[in-house]
């Protein structure tokens, strides 16, 4: 357990993960969170490199959505009930 909020995840974390999830980057940021939309994030991101979105992620977790179940072999971004409970079997 890690709260992200309080300990944020590392550029070269955020890489691993998002690498190994073999899902989009913009699955890693918190859509509806109160710092996206203050940076106005919808806009910018197109715009931004991948590994300027990595380093804008490791500056802050509450970017980061939550939670994530990361594993030897799977990265998980949000919770959906199904994909877990399969996971954690």
């Amino acid at each position: 357990m890690r709260d992200i909020k309080e300990e944020n995840p590392s550029a070269d974390e955020l890489r691993q993960w998002y690498q190994q999830s073999g899902e989009p980057l913009k699955k890693f940021f918190n859509t509806s969170g109160i710092q996206y939309r203050a940076l106005e994030l919808k806009d910018k991101l197109p715009q931004m490199s991948e590994d300027e979105q990595i380093e804008l992620l490791a500056t802050d977790g509450m970017l980061v959505k939550r939670p994530l179940l990361i594993t030897d072999d799977t990265v998980l971004i949000g919770f959906k009930e199904a994909q877990w409970a399969e996971k954690l079997k």
